[in-house]
């Protein structure tokens, strides 16, 4: 099943559902109007969509329409809660050792998380609005799931079957305000803006093969300004599956249904495969022996984010956002990345 939340002039929009080839959808007025209501009550009124999923798939939904991704908000427009983990050991270390600094002893034995802010995520089309490049703006292609209720001390396996939907993001970061904020203790804040979602959450199931081991085998492609950043495969490189990420965001308390949880910037030891943001391609410059010459994005610049099947067709349809500066940066001018 795939779903959206099109934009209506509310903070939380109103729930669609989208068929496979991502060209038709069909408001679910008559089962829920926001997505939040199925997670709370996904027993009951998920089957309903499912129905109306395989009605839409079938052609034969009488108010069908065209599905419009630039008509989107993210598909959970504000959670209760955002947690992003690191569960890729190649960008960790990349980012880590380009800068000097020590990897984790127990990178490989506990996953890395921070809590970001989750009550104003940005749609698949929306601007990515900053103050200042100078902030050192980048992106971050990775792949979330949005869990149902999960009791505190939940184990891995046994969190992996709350996995309700699965996502696509890009997860903004402030480079040149990291630095400042992780070396207070208390960690990101300022660095990590609105974080951007494609147009549809798909089940797990929906993903066929390619969701096994609690991981998405698929590739992440990204783009700037049309350019091939990186075709990662997420699997591959994923250290941690998702049950394990739910297993640690949840040792101390309960999770509850809504929650969003990433698994950091997709990567790979493979360097042909290219990176998912501009800090990794970045550090594989420095550590090459060089100085990091490719800059941070502009006002103008375009990022293009995307998964896609075995056949080629789009899974959750594509995030593309154009960077827009505020202010004096903006009177420059268009830039290129």
């Amino acid at each position: 099943m795939k779903l959206a939340t099109l934009k209506d002039g509310s903070r939380d929009g109103q729930l669609a559902v989208v068929s496979r080839d991502l060209a038709g959808a069909h408001f679910a007025t008559g089962i829920a109007t926001r997505l939040q209501q199925v997670l709370d009550d996904w027993n009951f009124l998920s089957p309903q969509l499912e129905d109306l999923y395989t009605t839409l798939n079938g052609g034969k939904a009488r108010h069908a329409f065209a599905f419009d991704p630039r008509a989107c908000m993210a598909p959970l427009p504000r959670a209760y809660q955002w947690a992003d983990g690191s569960a890729y050991p190649s960008h960790v270390r990349r980012v880590l050792r380009a800068r000097g600094a020590e990897v984790p002893a127990t990178l490989l034995e506990v996953p890395l998380m921070y809590q970001g802010g989750s009550d104003d995520f940005l749609g698949p089309c929306d601007d990515a609005v900053f103050a200042d490049e100078a902030f050192g703006i980048d992106l971050e292609a990775e792949l979330a799931v949005v869990t149902g209720d999960l009791p505190m001390g939940t184990a891995p396996d046994a969190a992996l079957e709350g996995v309700r939907l699965v996502l696509l993001a890009n997860d903004w970061s402030l480079r040149a305000l990291v630095p400042a904020e992780v070396g207070s203790g208390f960690g990101f804040l300022q660095s990590k803006p609105a974080t951007a979602f494609a147009p549809v959450a798909v089940t797990p199931d929906e993903l066929g093969p390619a969701w096994r081991g609690g991981r998405v085998h698929l590739v992440v492609t990204t783009h700037v300004n049309g350019a091939c950043l990186g075709q990662v495969e997420a699997a591959a490189g994923m250290h941690f599956h998702f049950g394990q990420l739910l297993a640690h965001l949840g040792r101390t308390r309960n999770v509850r249904a809504g929650a969003i949880v990433g698994a950091g910037t997709a990567s790979h030891d493979d360097e042909a495969q290219g990176v998912s943001c501009l800090a990794e391609r970045r550090a594989l410059e420095m550590l090459r022996g060089g100085e990091a010459t490719h800059g941070w994005l502009r006002h103008g610049d375009v990022v293009r984010i995307e998964v896609v099947d075995g056949l080629g067709a789009s899974v959750f349809g594509a995030i593309e956002q154009r960077v827009r500066v505020v202010g004096a940066a903006a009177a420059a001018g268009e830039g290129g990345a």
